[in-house]
C-alpha cells in the first residue's frame, strides 16, 4: 500500500497521481476520509499516552502521600486504598474505551489505505486502454494469403480438443492433445530452462494459497471475486486457487528481511493459473486466448529502490528476447495508468500479432510495483550502516503465458497446405519441425 507519510506531507501530489487512474472526485473523497481517520488515530494515541501518563503521576502521588503519612506516624492506608480503588476503576475504564476506539479507527484506516491503488510512475499517462502507447515494433507481419484462425488450425490438426474440455470443466476449459500437448509442454520446458540459465531460482509453489497472499500482492480486496475460492469451515483461514504464480512467489517471502548483498533476488515459477473471470465474446478471445485455466511461467525480482526502474527495463528486454527467439512478430507497449494493474507503478506489455484478427495480443506484462506490494507483505532489506530496514521493490513478468503464445505460433507459422511450422528452438523438444493433419502423418 502507499506510505501514509507521503499522504500527510504531499497530499496534492498523491491526489494528482491517483487521478491518472481514478475519477478525481473519488480520489479526493478517499484521501479526505484517510486524512480524517489518520487525524483521529493520532489524537487517540495522544489521549491514550496522556491517560497513561496521568495514571503514572497519580500512582506516584499516592505513593508519596503514603510515604508522608508513614513519616508523620499516621495510618492513611485505609483512606488511600479507598481513593486509589475508585480512581483506578475510573482510569481503567477510560483507558480501555480509548484503546478500543483506537483499534476500530486503525482497522478503518487500514481498510481505506488498502483500497488505494499504487501511484503511477511519472512517465505513465492517464486514461485507459485507448491511451496505451506503442513503444517499439519487432519484425514484420507475416504475409499469409488465406489466414485461418488458431481455433480452426488447432481443431483440424488435432492439437486442442475444445469440446471435451467443455465436457470436463465447462465453458472456458480445453484439452491439449497429441502434438498440441507436445508443443505446449515444449514451450513450458523451454521457458523453464531459459530462466534457470539466466540465474532465476526455480520454484514449484502450492496452487492453493491463503487469502493473506492475495492481500499482499494487492489483488485483494479489489479483485477478490476474480479468483476461485475454497469453501472452508467457519473460523479457518480463507484459501483460493492462485491466479498467477506472482502471488505465490511474493507471498512466500511475506514478513522476511533480505540482506542487501542478496539483492536482487530473482525467482520464477511454473503453475497453471486459475481465474473465474468470464471470457469475452470477441473473436480475439476465442480458443485458448482466455479461459479459466492456463499455463504460465512467471519471473519475479526483489531489488533495492535505486535499481527498480533499471530492473524493469532488464526484465522487459529479457522477456522480449524469448518472443524474438521463437520467431514471432510482436511489439512493446507502455500501459496507461487506467489499464495497468492497480498494484503497479509501471507496466510494459509485450504483444504478439494475431493474423486472424489483425490485432496484437498481450503475452507478457512486465511490471514494477515499487514498494507497494512490499509494504502490504512486510518484505524489507537491511541497510548497511543503518538501524532501520527499508522496503524492497518488487517486479514481475509473464515469461511467458503459453495460452497466448500457442495460438500466435499457429497463426503466424501456418502454411498454405494447412500445416504449421514449429519454431526452430522448440523442434528438438516437440519432436518434429512441422505439424500436419493427422491423416497426412506417416
Amino acid at each position: 500500500m502507499l506510505d501514509i507519510e507521503l499522504i500527510r506531507k504531499d497530499r496534492a501530489s498523491v491526489e494528482a497521481a491517483l487521478s491518472k487512474r481514478l475519477d478525481p472526485s473519488e480520489v479526493s473523497r478517499a484521501l479526505s476520509a484517510i486524512a480524517d481517520l489518520d487525524q483521529q488515530r493520532r489524537e487517540l494515541i495522544g489521549a491514550i499516552d496522556a491517560e497513561r501518563q496521568r495514571r503514572k503521576e497519580e500512582a506516584r502521588a499516592f505513593a508519596a502521600a503514603k510515604q508522608a503519612a508513614r513519616q508523620a506516624g499516621e495510618d492513611a492506608d485505609a483512606i488511600q486504598a479507598a481513593g486509589q480503588e475508585a480512581a483506578g476503576r475510573d482510569a481503567k475504564a477510560a483507558l480501555q474505551e480509548l484503546e478500543e476506539r483506537l483499534g476500530e479507527v486503525q482497522d478503518q484506516l487500514q481498510a481505506a489505505m488498502s483500497e488505494l491503488p499504487n501511484l503511477p510512475s511519472d512517465d505513465v499517462v492517464a486514461g485507459g486502454k485507448e491511451a496505451n502507447q506503442v513503444i517499439k515494433v519487432f519484425g514484420q507481419q507475416p504475409q499469409i494469403e488465406q489466414v485461418r484462425d488458431h481455433v480452426t488450425l488447432a481443431t483440424e490438426l488435432g492439437l486442442v480438443d475444445f469440446e471435451r474440455g467443455v465436457k470436463l470443466g465447462g465453458s472456458g476449459f480445453w484439452i491439449y492433445t497429441g502434438w498440441g500437448a507436445r508443443l505446449e509442454w515444449a514451450l513450458v520446458n523451454w521457458f523453464i530452462d531459459r530462466h534457470f540459465a539466466a540465474g532465476y531460482q526455480f520454484m514449484l509453489p502450492p496452487h492453493l494459497l491463503l487469502d493473506s497472499a492475495g492481500y499482499a500482492a494487492g489483488q485483494f480486496p479489489k479483485f477478490y471475486d476474480d479468483v476461485f475460492h475454497l469453501a472452508v469451515p467457519e473460523g479457518e483461514r480463507g484459501q483460493f486457487l492462485l491466479p498467477t504464480s506472482e502471488t505465490a512467489i511474493l507471498g512466500a517471502y511475506q514478513n522476511e528481511i533480505f540482506e542487501t548483498g542478496d539483492l536482487p533476488h530473482k525467482a520464477y515459477a511454473y503453475t497453471p493459473c486459475y481465474r473465474s473471470e468470464k471470457a469475452g465474446s470477441h473473436s480475439d478471445e476465442r480458443g485458448t486466448v482466455r479461459g479459466h485455466q492456463f499455463n504460465k511461467v512467471e519471473i519475479f525480482q526483489f531489488t533495492t529502490p535505486e535499481d527498480g526502474e533499471k530492473t524493469l527495463e532488464e526484465m522487459v528486454d529479457y522477456a522480449e528476447g524469448l518472443v524474438d527467439a521463437l520467431g514471432l512478430h510482436f511489439r512493446r507497449s507502455l500501459l496507461a495508468a487506467g489499464d495497468a494493474s492497480a498494484s503497479m507503478r509501471k507496466t510494459i506489455d509485450i504483444e504478439v500479432w494475431m493474423p486472424s484478427t489483425q490485432k496484437y495480443k498481450e503475452v507478457s506484462s512486465v511490471s514494477w510495483a515499487g514498494d507497494y506490494q512490499a509494504r502490504r507483505a512486510g518484505i524489507r532489506y537491511r541497510v548497511p550502516g543503518s538501524k532501520n530496514n527499508k522496503f524492497v521493490h518488487t517486479l514481475n513478468g509473464s515469461a511467458l503465458a503459453t495460452s497466448r503464445i500457442f495460438p500466435a505460433i499457429l497463426e503466424q507459422f501456418q502454411q498454405p497446405d494447412g500445416s504449421v511450422l514449429v519454431p526452430e528452438v522448440l523442434r528438438d523438444r516437440v519432436g518434429t519441425d512441422r505439424i500436419v493433419k493427422p491423416s497426412k502423418r506417416k
